[in-house]
C-alpha cells in the first residue's frame, strides 16, 4: 500500500523548514549505513540528535498527531524520530530495504519498522531526478511530490532513490511501528475507514448502516490492535 498524504505541511512551513537546512551542517550519509547500505548510498545527513534535526522532527510529529489521513493510514504506535537528507551531484541510493528493528538514538526506545515515510521538501521543479522507486506487488511506483507532502509505504518494499543530476532533493524521513502490524490487515482497515469517512456527511450520524460498518472497523481494530 502506497499512500501520498498532502500538504503534512503547508508552503509556508516548508519555506521556514528550508531556510533552517540551508545553513545546516550535513554529514556524509555514509555514517549511519550499514555493510550492504555502504555500496549504494551516496547522499547527506543531519546527524542524529542535532538541536535542528530535534526541533524541525518534533514540529512534524506535531503535524502528523493532527493529520486523519496518516493516522487512518498508519495506525501509529511508535515513531522514529524523523531525519533529514540531501542528494545533490548524482546523490543516490540504490535498491534496499530498511532494517526490520531500530533503536532511537540515545534511548533503551526500539521501533519495528512497518511503513516507511518520506516528506519532500524541495519542488519537483528544483531537481531532475531522485525519484522515489517503490516495488510493489503491481510493479514500481515512483514518487516524487510537492514539497510538503509526503509518501508512506510499506518498510519491506525494496525502494531506491534516483541520482539527482541536477539541483537538490531535501526530504524528512521517518519510520513507523503500527498497532496493526500486517500490511493486508492494516490495508482493509485504511479503506474501511475512508468508506465510513465518506459517508459521514451523506447520510445521518444514525444511520443503521453508518453504525454497523463503524462497529466493524473497531471490532477489527481489537482483534488485530497491538499497542
Amino acid at each position: 500500500m502506497l499512500i501520498p498524504i498532502e500538504g503534512v505541511l503547508s508552503k509556508d512551513e516548508v519555506r521556514q523548514f528550508r531556510e533552517q537546512l540551508a545553513a545546516a551542517p550535513w554529514e556524509d550519509g555514509l555514517k549511519t549505513a550499514g555493510t550492504l547500505a555502504r555500496a549504494v548510498k551516496r547522499n547527506q545527513q543531519l546527524a542524529d540528535g542535532s538541536p535542528l534535526a530535534v526541533e524541525l522532527g518534533n514540529r512534524i510529529l506535531r503535524k502528523l498527531g493532527n493529520n486523519p489521513l496518516f493516522i487512518s493510514a498508519a495506525l501509529p504506535s511508535r515513531i522514529y524520530p524523523p531525519k533529514f537528507n540531501r542528494y545533490a551531484d548524482g546523490g543516490t541510493y540504490g535498491a534496499h530495504v530498511d532494517s526490520a528493528v531500530m533503536q532511537v538514538p540515545g534511548s533503551s526506545v526500539s521501533v519495528r519498522s512497518d511503513l516507511s515515510a518520506t516528506l519532500f521538501l524541495a519542488e519537483p521543479d528544483e531537481y531532475d531526478g531522485g525519484e522515489l522507486e517503490i516495488e510493489g506487488p503491481f510493479g514500481i511506483q515512483a514518487a516524487k511530490l510537492e514539497a510538503g507532502d509526503m509518501v508512506l509505504y510499506p518498510s519491506s518494499s525494496l525502494h531506491r532513490v534516483m541520482p539527482v543530476t541536477r539541483g537538490a532533493r531535501i526530504a524528512s524521513f521517518m519510520w513507523i511501528q503500527s498497532m496493526v502490524q500486517n500490511d493486508s490487515s492494516r490495508t482493509l482497515l485504511f479503506d474501511l475507514d475512508q468508506a465510513i469517512q465518506g459517508m459521514s456527511g451523506v447520510v445521518p450520524p444514525d444511520d443503521e448502516r453508518l453504525l454497523k460498518l463503524t462497529a466493524v472497523y473497531h471490532n477489527l481494530l481489537r482483534q488485530w490492535a497491538q499497542p
